[in-house]
């Protein structure tokens, strides 16, 4: 098992440092520049270049990547450009209301998603099982910008049941307990939709693969109550492929609070990644990417070592 975590721990260092090497080319090969959304389209070329060398902007790439490595190396992420804050400081105010969020969201549609997709499994071809795919069908066909706005019309401007704005203050959503179950209740509705769409149809067809195998069919031979052979051994198995699932759809997850927190106002990490990319804000930029990067492979592997625990084949399988 140590070697297993091991090699996948390397795994995760190479793809987080690739993920670095990538994004920062990729912004700094974005025309204008920082120093350009700074002193606005007006600045001429010399005060663009002093800030330029102020900045340490003018030296090459490899240089400048190099230098913004070892600094985080140290745990230093720099200094917003335009708040004149440090990343770091910004990045611990907005990451708890995104777990809030992220966390509140990924356990809600869970807890749907799994029954459902046992529920539709076990009542294969039938009513409910034929609703069920039509409502997965539209939850991830449906642009969830569109469908968050629609829930801002419907139970914010009509019905005044929820505040069409997010957390006014990053702190705010740690405070009063009732505010943040008020201001959260629409971005979780918008982001749940989604997963349990996905979700529901993969733990669907898992259910169905595991309830073919020769294992449930022994167990049922054997005179084993129905809830016991789904419970006790169909859905574990199940749910090994399932926990992979949700650890590759991090990305997505992240993604998808991103636009959430656009839509709602909602001040966490993605709205924060959001006003940064208009003002090219670089700095924050990599901080926030480095920080998601880092939960998407933490998460992968968090799911990869479940499986191994639940499964000791995929562990061997890994090291062979």
């Amino acid at each position: 098992m140590l070697r297993f975590l091991v090699r996948r721990l390397g795994q995760g260092i190479g793809v987080l440092l690739g993920l670095t090497i990538v994004t920062f080319l990729f912004l700094h090969m974005l025309p204008g520049g920082p120093a350009r959304a700074l002193l606005g389209a007006k600045a001429t070329p010399e005060t663009v270049a002093a800030l330029n060398r102020s900045l340490g902007l003018d030296r090459p790439l490899p240089v400048q990547y190099l230098q913004w490595l070892g600094r985080l190396l140290h745990g230093d992420l720099g200094e917003s450009y335009q708040q004149g804050q440090s990343v770091g400081s910004l990045l611990a105010q907005r990451l708890p209301p995104t777990l809030l969020l992220v966390g509140t969201a990924v356990v809600l549609s869970l807890l749907i998603a799994i029954p459902l997709g046992v529920y539709q499994a076990t009542h294969r071809n039938r009513l409910g099982d034929y609703l069920g795919t039509l409502g997965g069908l539209l939850g991830y066909s449906m642009p969830v910008f569109w469908f968050g706005l629609l829930l801002i019309m419907v139970f914010s401007l009509n019905l005044d049941w929820f505040p069409a704005g997010g957390i006014v203050s990053p702190r705010q959503s740690m405070g009063d307990v009732t505010a943040r179950v008020q201001h959260l209740v629409l971005p979780v509705a918008m982001l749940s939709v989604a997963y349990v769409a996905t979700w529901s149809r993969y733990v669907r067809a898992s259910m169905l693969d595991v309830l073919g195998q020769d294992f449930v069919r022994m167990a049922e031979a054997k005179g084993a109550k129905r809830s016991r052979v789904l419970y006790a051994h169909a859905l574990p198995n199940a749910l090994i492929s399932t926990v992979t699932l949700v650890g590759t759809s991090l990305p997505f997850v992240l993604s998808g609070s991103l636009v959430a927190e656009v839509v709602f106002n909602y001040q966490g990490m993605g709205l924060l990644f959001w006003n940064a990319a208009q003002v090219k804000d670089f700095p924050v930029l990599m901080g926030t990417v480095v920080l998601l990067g880092f939960a998407t492979v933490a998460g992968s592997i968090l799911a990869d070592v479940v499986n191994a625990v639940l499964d000791p084949r995929i562990r061997r399988r890994s090291l062979a």
